[in-house]
């Protein structure tokens, strides 16, 4: 008699199916723990920023204009007011980018606090309901 040893189509079949629905229970929690962990690092990188724009304030009696950007932490900027005291080195050595690789965005004076720092969040554009910033409560 030849008896082949071996997995029958059924047996895969089975731990394909187990295997799939083990899946579709922990993908969608691994997925809602990397996205929360995206906001956290976005919340503590704008409290970063802040901290820098109060030094820059503390020295220079003003926080830099929008105009002048967050990039006014990093380069002296030649925008007025052109801060009179500036460390070398800046307040900060680089700007970081928000989870999802764009730019925090500043508005000063700020449209909600005495500055508004922002993340424009996973869709990328400003002005949405998943805009993550300084005003934010949920720190």
């Amino acid at each position: 008699m030849n008896k082949q040893s071996g997995f029958s189509l059924l047996e895969v079949m089975v731990v394909l199916v187990i295997i799939g629905m083990i899946m579709s229970i922990v993908a969608p929690n691994i997925m809602g723990q990397q996205e929360e962990a995206a906001i956290d690092k976005a919340h503590l990188d704008i409290q970063q920023i802040e901290d820098a724009l109060s030094l820059y304030k503390l020295k220079n009696k003003a926080y830099p204009t929008t105009e002048q950007g967050l990039e006014a932490l990093v380069n002296k900027t030649s925008i007025e007011p052109i801060p009179k005291r500036f460390p070398d080195g800046g307040f900060l050595e680089k700007l970081p980018e928000d989870p999802w690789g764009n730019p925090y965005q500043l508005i000063s004076p700020g449209e909600i606090g005495k500055i508004d720092i922002f993340s424009m969040g996973p869709d990328g554009e400003a002005g949405t309901d998943d805009d993550i910033g300084n005003w934010d409560e949920e720190k």
